[in-house]
């Protein structure tokens, strides 16, 4: 893995944490969240999207990388446009 690999999985790896730590507000679960999480998962995983192969990342485990995608793509179009700025800064970067 080059730096744009481990740039690219950190920045990936954060946008999920976070997100993830919304989950619970003041003790109890958001459902759309969790509702849009598994839209999103299901979505790329039926049609094979996988943005960190698309990035040059490979994985072992099967599906992975699509259920990854799915977290990040159930975050919104704003989020993705947000994520792919910051990944192409994080190439230039690296290059």
């Amino acid at each position: 893995m080059d730096y744009f690999g481990l740039i690219f999985l950190a920045i990936i790896l954060e946008g999920i944490i976070t997100y993830v730590k919304e989950f619970f507000v003041k003790g109890h679960i958001k459902w759309e969240m969790v509702i849009s999480i598994v839209i999103g998962v299901l979505t790329t995983c039926a049609y094979g999207v996988d943005v960190m192969a698309m990035a040059g990342l490979k994985t072992n485990i099967p599906f992975l990388g699509c259920i990854l995608t799915g977290i990040l793509v159930s975050r919104g179009s704003n989020y993705v446009f947000d994520l792919i700025k910051a990944v192409g800064a994080a190439k230039e970067k690296a290059a």
